[in-house]
């Protein structure tokens, strides 16, 4: 069901110094900030040839990635995304088959324009998922 790894997702406490870190230090290219409302944070993809790495930070009051760096202040990897064909089928067989998607369930607009869904890290080894529809 799942395909390629989409993205590995690393929360940081100041996005413009990881930004400077990967850009600067590891040589890598950087897109431009996005700020992602609805999700509460803003993202920036470190663009590798297999994949990206997406860098989070904190933004707005209920921001998860807040709660998040809150234990772990230096930062961390936040989440995986697994690509699929179709999220809503993809969200219904793992229902089906005891996963819990977290929120209400509905996909939402993710930082690539494409739906997206998480789903609880305590079903899979402790990791938070994100799917993402390609």
């Amino acid at each position: 069901m799942i395909g390629k790894l989409n993205h590995v997702a690393i929360a940081v406490p100041e996005l413009n110094a990881a930004v400077t870190r990967y850009r600067d230090v590891l040589g890598a290219r950087v897109s431009q900030p996005q700020a992602l409302a609805e999700h509460g944070v803003t993202v920036v993809f470190v663009e590798l040839d297999n994949t990206k790495v997406e860098l989070l930070e904190p933004l707005g009051e209920g921001s998860p990635i807040a709660s998040f760096l809150e234990k772990n202040p230096a930062g961390g990897m936040h989440h995986i995304c697994y690509e699929v064909d179709d999220i809503k089928q993809a969200r219904d067989r793992l229902q089906a088959g005891g996963a819990r998607v977290l929120g209400d369930g509905e996909p939402k607009i993710g930082a690539h324009g494409k739906p997206v869904l998480f789903l609880h890290p305590k079903d899979f080894c402790g990791t938070l998922v994100e799917l993402e529809q390609v």
